[in-house]
């Protein structure tokens, strides 16, 4: 684990209290359309900030990659994490996964409201994957803390189950009655993380709502439930899928967007 990362305090005391944030979570495909074919993360940016997102979690979001960099037209002089957050999210915080010689990538969260703090928790498996979860305490008007946690998890179910269960002993070192939102690309095509996260008092919010998470890939023809939105201490309302067109060809996945009432 890595260690604690502060961040400058900004206090919030004097701000109208908040009870309600909206939540985005996509998977961004290192920046690039289906099967790679186009660099798609300018195109990516607008569409994010039509949504009026408060906090967006991302996975597979590049923190830096040299070849591209110089061969990509387009390619921004900043991380990609940076690039999306652009000025309308004043926080981010990015937890580095996967390193290669050409650069790294993992997850990142931009939030609209000051970061108290942050930690990645490397949840990789005997090294086959290299997996993380990114936790931020962030200072939202009204409320001492609230948690956000940005997930995405290995393919194979047994890495699954383990990595879930490192999920939940960090989920029970939370204060029990503190808002927590769990978000991300959690693989889970055979939908066994309800049932564990249930038993620490956490509700999906399509499950909620339809019975099932969301079809969320492949994003031009959604059939697998794999990206999930869950909350404690918190309700969801109004989640939606969004699956069409530009969404259908910015990524692999389609993004999934809810409010949360505090």
């Amino acid at each position: 684990m890595n260690m604690p990362n502060p961040l400058p305090k900004r206090p919030t005391e004097t701000a109208p209290e908040v009870h309600c944030l909206r939540i985005m979570t996509v998977n961004t495909h290192k920046g690039f359309a289906w099967l790679n074919r186009r660099f798609i993360l300018p195109e990516l940016r607008e569409a994010v900030q039509t949504t009026s997102s408060d906090i967006v979690f991302l996975q597979e979001v590049l923190g830096a990659h040299h070849r591209h960099g110089k061969n990509v037209r387009g390619w921004p002089d900043v991380p990609h994490y940076e690039f999306l957050a652009d000025s309308l999210w004043q926080d981010f915080a990015y937890g580095r996964n996967a390193v290669y010689p050409e650069g790294h990538h993992g997850n990142a969260l931009l939030s609209k409201f000051p970061i108290l703090e942050f930690n990645n928790l490397d949840v990789s498996i005997d090294g086959t994957e290299e997996r993380g979860m990114l936790h931020a305490i962030l200072d939202v008007p009204g409320h001492k803390e609230v948690h956000a946690i940005c997930v995405h998890l290995g393919l194979r179910e047994s890495h699954r189950t383990q990595q879930l269960h490192l999920l939940g002993g960090l989920l029970d070192s939370l204060a029990p009655d503190a808002p927590v939102i769990v978000a991300g690309d959690f693989n889970d095509w055979r939908q066994q993380a309800d049932t564990q996260l249930a038993e620490r008092g956490l509700e999906e919010a399509f499950v909620k709502a339809h019975g099932a998470p969301a079809k969320s890939f492949p994003a031009r023809w959604p059939l697998l439930r794999l990206d999930r939105i869950y909350v404690r201490n918190a309700s969801t309302h109004n989640p939606e899928v969004l699956s069409k067109r530009p969404w259908s060809h910015l990524s692999d996945h389609v993004p999934l967007v809810v409010e949360i009432h505090l």
